[in-house]
């Protein structure tokens, strides 16, 4: 059994996240909306993290506004101590659809953002093929998408995310349009990666069970305009089983984090 990672960390290292009083507003012709509102949530390097949250509540938002795809209102965002307001090589998404190109063999898929960095040929292949076999992928290189289970196509957009080495892995409900049993399945593959390679990971989701399975710590989210709410420290050793789904510990804290998240889930029924 493994230390967590957040524990591992030394003092002397910026955080790996540094989110402070983030604020998000969509404006139309007609109205604004407040989408995230003072949003604090710090990582350190190599820590696993979900946010959950009722529908609407701005998660997804947050994710976004980390990587650059949308600008904040306020706030700032920091990057391993660098302030960042667009997209860049130091985050990866793995978003909920698998958004392989359907004309690119699984390796080209997988080398693709080395492709873009100039990388050589030879050197982006043999990067991509190393982490096909990290996702179970291997003999798999010459397919195509519409030739793979949804399953295999999430793994693929890991190995993906993956290849140009980010600091960040930013991670969408990437396995929400899977059946529940696939969906077992690849929350244990994405562990069994992510402990190969420690990146920090920010992983939203709307399954509580799935939260506290994957996570060092558990972030809830309120009613829009969204803030933290209630954080969770999980405490169970790594590497982790899939049996832990079923003891009474897992369960408390499932518990504990439902009650507040259909707390909030009212708060948005009533607006």
């Amino acid at each position: 059994m493994t230390q967590s990672p957040a524990v591992a960390t030394t003092q002397t290292e910026p955080d790996a996240l540094d989110a402070r009083d983030v604020s998000v507003t969509f404006t139309s012709h007609s109205r604004s909306l407040v989408a995230l509102e003072g949003v604090d949530l710090r990582m350190r390097r190599g820590e696993f993290v979900c946010i959950v949250g009722p529908s609407g509540s701005g998660k997804s938002t947050f994710l976004m506004a980390v990587d650059g795809l949308i600008p904040t209102s306020g706030g700032v965002i920091k990057i391993n101590g660098n302030v960042t307001t667009t997209p860049g090589r130091d985050r990866a998404v793995v978003f909920q659809e698998a958004s392989l190109f359907p004309w690119r063999t699984v390796l080209n898929n997988v080398a693709y953002a080395l492709e873009l960095a100039g990388v050589a040929a030879a050197e982006r292949h043999h990067t991509a093929r190393e982490l096909i076999k990290l996702a179970g992928l291997e003999g798999f290189e010459s397919s195509y998408p519409s030739q793979l289970s949804g399953g295999m196509k999430q793994r693929v957009n890991i190995a993906r995310a993956l290849a140009a080495d980010p600091e960040l892995l930013l991670l969408d409900e990437p396995f929400a349009a899977l059946d529940a049993q696939t969906r077992e399945s690849m929350q244990s593959e994405l562990l069994r990666i992510w402990d190969e390679r420690r990146k920090t990971a920010l992983f939203v989701t709307h399954q509580i069970d799935e939260a506290v399975f994957l996570a060092d710590r558990v972030v809830a989210f309120g009613a829009r305009p969204a803030k933290v709410v209630q954080e969770w420290t999980i405490p169970f050793a790594r590497p982790r089983s899939i049996e832990l789904k079923q003891s009474p510990e897992a369960h408390a804290i499932e518990r504990q984090i439902w009650q507040v998240v259909h707390r909030e889930g009212s708060r948005v029924s009533e607006k």
